[in-house]
């Protein structure tokens, strides 16, 4: 958005001295140091922290992607009288500056005008080593993304090995995992009071390293304490690196999980249980927070920060996901109980949206991680949280699982009936297996939900093409993602298309695949790529799988282990054999056409390669 004039600048926070000397502030009381521009949006975690920080009162100030090469770089706001609160941004830094095929990325969507080589590489290491050398002695603090998923030992893709927790290698004070509001404000309040952060080792969401000697008595004197396998046993053996996996797994509920120590080297990392989920009114307070949700002007001449054009005129409505895919981290980061805001929170934003000069009456999503996930899964899940043994919707949904969309379709038509507003889209994912489910009870008990939500979807809230993600149809595969079997979704596909027809629309669905998944072989990815061959289909969204830390289905390619069963798993992880799979769902293409010649040759399937219908190639 394009924005100018010193007035403008003035409802941001500090950037600079300059800023200090207007607002009159001798110092701050945090600095923030992130890896993306400074954009005061609540699709950034930096300005949340911020602007939480400041309705306690505290002076906060920004330095947005310092120059890593110079200690300087961090000076430009002075020492801060609490602490130094580091974080590689919205995503992890490997993460956004490599692709899956670890190609060094072109673009960098929350730099200026996309420019890329903006954050350096593990950024929350040179971001603390800068803050350090500048300033002996003061607390350093790191959060986001990146801290989070990398809380204890993970297996590090890019360097393929198994790395310490990011709070041994940062040399770091103290790291805050998952979302992060509650924690950081008690934080502020305790160190306002003179506590020393060394002192502080008891808050939720949190995790603390120890000496020997100091952890010797900690653990005696704590109860609910579980001990991991030590980090050199996880970096020899691919088992216990599993084993340990599968504990941190099974103590991610906030409600029921043990503190967590690991042994590395001379130290303990200590892991206290996730924070509490927000409830509706405390989520409510954070939307309702000051942000300007406009990058600074600074950045102006620069051509602006593209990750803002994806989120500006769209609402989240909801965090959290009970989803459970092997491949994503939510589980470790947001948690598997959805907190969703309340109605009249959303409409109020709405309503301030529309205000903007630059909105052209789109909503462009109102969603979360899943869209039409808008409260917790069960009763059960509000008081206790998610059920350490079995998992919302795999194998098969749960019979306690509550389908109803009743609350979701509530907020899609208040949103319609807006005079300013044209169109709300749903752009951030509907999961189909849910919604099927729901449409599926209905027939059973004659709620209107589902149905009712299915028709909405099709008739005001899809832009001609709804994106949804099926992620493969080998049985064995969608297993091992803990995802519904092919059947579910085709049952899907046949809901909109009818639905479709009945409303004279023609939109489509775009599956979103994954090529390489752990438990693919060349075996499978045949399979795939003749499903689409049946149906015609030739896919546009198709990822290799990224191994990125904390996620079952990179401990799965790390180790060959199913870490929540002991089984053994194939993982592809030759560059070959990926590039092979990845282009057998392109088989159409010319320049994939002697990679999927060789990778029907090695699987013994040249019965698809020749002039028949159901050939690949010719």
């Amino acid at each position: 958005m394009s924005i100018t004039g010193d007035d403008e600048i003035k409802n941001f926070l500090p950037v600079n001295k300059k800023d200090l000397n207007i607002l009159g502030w001798k110092e701050c009381d945090f600095i923030i140091v992130s890896g993306d521009a400074y954009v005061d949006h609540p699709s950034f975690g930096s300005a949340i922290i911020s602007r939480m920080l400041e309705k306690e009162g505290f002076r906060v100030g920004i330095i947005s992607q310092p120059d890593w090469t110079n200690p300087d770089s961090v000076k430009i706001l002075g020492r801060p009288r609490l602490a130094f609160l580091l974080t590689s941004g919205n995503m992890d830094s490997m993460v956004s500056n490599y692709s899956s095929s670890l190609r060094k990325r072109k673009n960098d969507s929350y730099s200026p005008g996309g420019a890329a080589g903006r954050r350096p590489d593990r950024a929350l290491i040179v971001y603390t080593s800068l803050v350090k050398a500048a300033f002996k002695g003061i607390p350093v603090v790191i959060g986001g993304i990146e801290a989070s998923l990398r809380r204890l030992g993970h297996y590090d893709y890019w360097s393929d090995k198994v790395r310490r927790s990011v709070l041994i290698d940062t040399k770091a004070d103290l790291l805050v995992y998952g979302m992060a509001e509650r924690q950081i404000t008690e934080l502020g309040k305790r160190l306002s009071t003179g506590i020393k952060i060394e002192e502080i080792k008891d808050i939720p969401g949190t995790v603390i390293k120890l000496s020997e000697k100091d952890f010797n008595y900690y653990a005696d004197t704590t109860d609910n304490l579980l001990r991991l396998p030590e980090y050199q046993d996880i970096l020899k053996d691919k088992n216990k690196f599993a084993e340990s996996f599968r504990i941190q797994y099974e103590n991610t509920n906030p409600f029921s999980a043990s503190i967590l120590a690991e042994k590395t080297d001379a130290q303990w990392v200590i892991q206290n249980p996730p924070q509490r989920p927000l409830s509706a009114e405390e989520l409510d307070a954070v939307y309702a927070l000051p942000f300007t949700r406009k990058y600074h002007p600074m950045y102006e001449k620069e051509g602006g920060i593209p990750a803002l054009k994806e989120v500006e005129f769209s609402l989240a409505v909801n965090r959290g996901c009970f989803g459970a895919c092997s491949f994503c981290a939510l589980a470790f980061h947001q948690g598997r109980i959805v907190q969703a805001r309340s109605i009249e929170s959303v409409i109020s934003e709405a309503e301030c949206m529309v205000q903007n000069p630059e909105f052209k009456g789109i909503i462009h999503d109102a969603g979360g991680p899943t869209a039409n996930f808008f409260h917790a899964s069960c009763k059960k899940q509000e008081k206790h949280g998610s059920c350490p043994d079995r998992e919302c919707l795999f194998p098969e949904p749960c019979p306690n699982l509550d389908t109803d969309h009743t609350e979701y379709l509530k907020l899609l038509r208040r949103l319609r009936k807006l005079p300013e507003i044209k169109r709300v889209f749903i752009r951030s994912g509907i999961r189909f297996d849910y919604l099927m489910e729901a449409v599926k009870r209905e027939n059973k008990s004659n709620k209107t939900s589902g149905k009712d939500f299915f028709s909405d979807l099709c008739k005001y809230h899809v832009s001609g093409q709804l994106k949804t993600a099926p992620e493969h149809i080998s049985p064995g595969v969608l297993k091992l993602m803990r995802k519904p079997g092919n059947r579910v979704y085709r049952e899907f596909e046949d809901k909109f298309r009818e639905i479709n027809k009945i409303e004279g629309k023609k939109q489509y669905i775009i599956p979103y695949l994954i090529s390489g998944h752990p438990g693919s072989g060349l075996k499978e990815a045949i399979e795939l790529a003749v499903y689409l061959k049946k149906q015609k289909f030739i896919p546009d969204q198709v990822q290799d799988f990224y191994p990125t830390p904390s996620t079952i289905s990179t401990c799965m390619y790390y180790s060959g282990i199913d870490p929540l069963n002991g089984k053994k798993v194939y993982t592809a992880k030759t560059p070959q054999e990926k590039a092979m799979q990845r282009a057998l769902l392109h088989f159409h293409k010319p320049e994939n056409r002697k990679l999927v010649i060789k990778a029907l040759k090695e699987a013994g399937r040249t019965d698809l390669i020749g002039s028949g219908k159901n050939c690949l190639i010719r």
